[in-house]
C-alpha cells in the first residue's frame, strides 16, 4: 500500500509554491513511470529571465538542498544534460533543462535512498502571462542496486527554486546598474551639449543684426528661433533627452520656454522659472 503524503503549500517572493511529493512507487515500477510532481511556481519574471536564470542554475555544477554521505552541504560534480532515462520523455509544453550527478553516495532528503545511484534534477519553464512564467521543478534519486527511485522530500526542489531567485535577482540588478549608468552618460553628455550651446548663443547674440534690420526685429528674430511655445494637451520636462527619464514638471498648453540645446528629436529647454529639462520636439510650436 502506497503511503500517503501531504501537500505543502508555500508563498514565497516570487509567487505561489506548489510541492506535491507523490507516494514511492511500489517495486518493480521503472523510473520512466515515476509520477512525482515536484515543485511548481509562477515567477514574476519574463520567459527570456527566467530561461537565463534556470539555464545559469542548471549548468552550475551544484545540486543544492541535498548532501553525500559525510560531505559538503551540497552535492557537486554534476553535470547539465539534454535528457537522462531517470525521468520520462518531457512531451509537454515548455523547454526542458538537467542537471545530472553520477553515482551520489546515500544523498540525504531522498526517501529510503542509503545507496550509490543518480540523482537528477529537471526544469521546466513554460509560458505564463505578460508578468509572469511558470517553472516547474523535479527531484529524484534512482539507485544503481535496484534501479528503484527514491523521491525527493522538497528540500531539493526548494534550495535549486532559492538558486534561481538568486540568479534573477542578480540578474535584474545589474540591468539597473546599465541604466543608471546609461542616464548618467545622457545626463553628462547633455551638460557638456547645454555649455557649448550657450557658449554659442552668447557670441550668436553679440553679432550686429543684418543690415537694413532694425534693432527691433533682430531681437525679434533672435527670440522667434531661440523660443517655442508648449502644444496642446501640455508636455512634460523630463530629466533627460528620453522617454523613460524622470518627469520633472508637467508643462500645461501656451507656456513658454527657451531652447538652450536642440538634437534630432530632443529641446534642452529653460522655463520661465528657471527650470532646466529637455522637451521632446512634438511637445514644442513656434511663437505665432
Amino acid at each position: 500500500m502506497k503511503p500517503k503524503m501531504p501537500l505543502l503549500y508555500l508563498a514565497p517572493l516570487f509567487g505561489l509554491v506548489l510541492f506535491v511529493p507523490s507516494p514511492l512507487l511500489a517495486g518493480g515500477k521503472s523510473p520512466q513511470e515515476s509520477d512525482a510532481t515536484g515543485l511548481s511556481v509562477s515567477v514574476p519574471a519574463t520567459e527570456k529571465e527566467l530561461l537565463q536564470a534556470v539555464q545559469d542554475v542548471a549548468s552550475d555544477g551544484i545540486i543544492q538542498g541535498s548532501a553525500e554521505y559525510n560531505k559538503d552541504e551540497y552535492i557537486s560534480g554534476a553535470d547539465a544534460v539534454d535528457g537522462t532515462p531517470v525521468f520520462p520523455k518531457w512531451t509537454g509544453a515548455g523547454q526542458v533543462f538537467y542537471k545530472v550527478r553520477e553515482h551520489a553516495l546515500d544523498p540525504r532528503n531522498f526517501q529510503e535512498g542509503g545507496d550509490s545511484g543518480t540523482l537528477a534534477v529537471r526544469y521546466v519553464v513554460q509560458p505564463g502571462d505578460d508578468k509572469n512564467t511558470m517553472l516547474k521543478i523535479e527531484a529524484i534519486f534512482v539507485d544503481d542496486f535496484h534501479r528503484r527511485p527514491h523521491l525527493s522530500n522538497g528540500s531539493v526542489e526548494g534550495a535549486e527554486f532559492a538558486a534561481i531567485q538568486e540568479h534573477l535577482s542578480a540578474m535584474r540588478l545589474q540591468k539597473q546598474h546599465v541604466a543608471e549608468d546609461e542616464q548618467r552618460h545622457q545626463q553628462e553628455l547633455a551638460a557638456k551639449e547645454l555649455d557649448r550651446k550657450q557658449k554659442q548663443q552668447q557670441l550668436e547674440l553679440s553679432v550686429t543684426q543684418a543690415e537694413g534690420e532694425s534693432l527691433d526685429q533682430h531681437v525679434r528674430n533672435l527670440q522667434r528661433e531661440a523660443e517655442r511655445l508648449v502644444k496642446a494637451p501640455g508636455g512634460k520636462l523630463r530629466s533627460a533627452p528620453f522617454r523613460s527619464a524622470s518627469s520633472l514638471k508637467a508643462l500645461p498648453p501656451g507656456t513658454e520656454v527657451v531652447i538652450l540645446i536642440s538634437t534630432p528629436y530632443w529641446y534642452g529647454v529653460e522655463t520661465e522659472d528657471g527650470e532646466h529639462g529637455w522637451l521632446h520636439r512634438s511637445e514644442l510650436e513656434l511663437l505665432p
